[in-house]
């Protein structure tokens, strides 16, 4: 997969795409079905993606409490794994906010990138002022030479899917019912960063890994499905996870610290991707030492049971 960051200067190989657009954050289900649209309109062209960065809510609320599901490295990741061959990256700034609906469409679409077709959701807007929609961009297509799918809204069995209903489902520590909207377990992937080893000193050596930038989930643990991307122990395993505080140790920023089950070695810097399957209850704070690696025990125990059954 190409990654593309200037739609002013593309390469002659790099236009001619068949594109979905939209911030796909998370690629659920509902952005899956745009993405097989844009696949089936023109089979002949590259299968693109056109996505900004920063995310748009970013660049307008910079303050805002952290929301989104996945990375930028993350969401390519998984787009690549759907098929991708082009990802329009763009920068989200002030002159392509600025820009008319009529402009983004001959500017970005028409002249810069080139691309044959494009499709949709049914609520999308764009342009300064999200003043531009789904059908303004029909009819500037026919006017500039592309062609648009309008993609209905994907329903679950509770309603529309969305990144919205999937961080509302994560909030309330329903991990199964993100999934089915995701169609794949919602993970936090990241670097093993350095710890205070507390977990070592318990007999739980856990893997601690930020989530700064992230929605968070309802804070408490987890039984978790672990995947070890790169380095000398790279694989599969099943685990626990603690998302939150600590507040058996003082006042902590969120993290997730996360003990994989039947291991030893070193994980210091390898990549992790961290599955949420089930969760157990929520942070506390015991009466001692004692009290909480009996917990722990009891969570593990927990864990393994539920991932045996998956």
């Amino acid at each position: 997969m190409r990654i593309i960051r200037d739609y002013k200067f593309v390469a002659p190989e790099d236009k001619g795409a068949s594109v979905a657009i939209g911030n796909f954050d998370g690629v659920h289900i509902g952005h899956q079905s745009v993405i097989d649209l844009a696949r089936k309109a023109a089979p002949d062209a590259p299968l693109g993606i056109m996505t900004f960065e920063p995310h748009p809510r970013e660049y307008f609320a910079p303050d805002a409490p952290a929301f989104r599901l996945t990375s930028a490295e993350t969401r390519a990741h998984r787009l690549e794994k759907l098929g991708v061959k082009r990802l329009y990256e763009l920068p989200f700034n002030t002159a392509l906010s600025s820009l008319t609906p009529e402009e983004f469409a001959r500017d970005v679409i028409a002249d810069g990138l080139g691309l044959t077709h494009v499709v949709v959701g049914a609520d999308f807007c764009f342009g300064k002022g999200r003043a531009g929609t789904a059908q303004d961009l029909e009819t500037f297509g026919k006017d500039l030479g592309f062609n648009v799918t309008i993609a209905p809204l994907v329903q679950a069995d509770d309603g529309q899917v969305s990144s919205t209903s999937i961080r509302a489902a994560l909030s309330d520590g329903r991990p199964r019912d993100a999934a089915k909207m995701l169609g794949h377990w919602h993970r936090i992937d990241g670097p093993v960063i350095g710890g205070e080893q507390r977990g070592r000193d318990l007999g739980f050596p856990t893997a601690n890994m930020s989530i700064d930038g992230l929605h968070q989930p309802k804070h408490g643990v987890y039984a978790v499905l672990v995947d070890v991307l790169d380095g000398p122990h790279a694989g599969s395993y099943h685990g626990a996870s603690s998302i939150g505080v600590r507040p058996m140790f003082g006042t902590n920023t969120a993290n997730i610290e996360t003990f994989l089950f039947d291991f030893s070695g070193d994980l210091y810097g390898a990549t992790l991707s961290v599955a949420l399957v089930d969760y157990l209850r929520p942070e506390q704070k015991f009466d001692g030492l004692d009290a909480l690696i009996a917990q722990m025990d009891r969570d593990c125990a927990q864990c393994r049971d539920i991932l045996a059954a998956l």
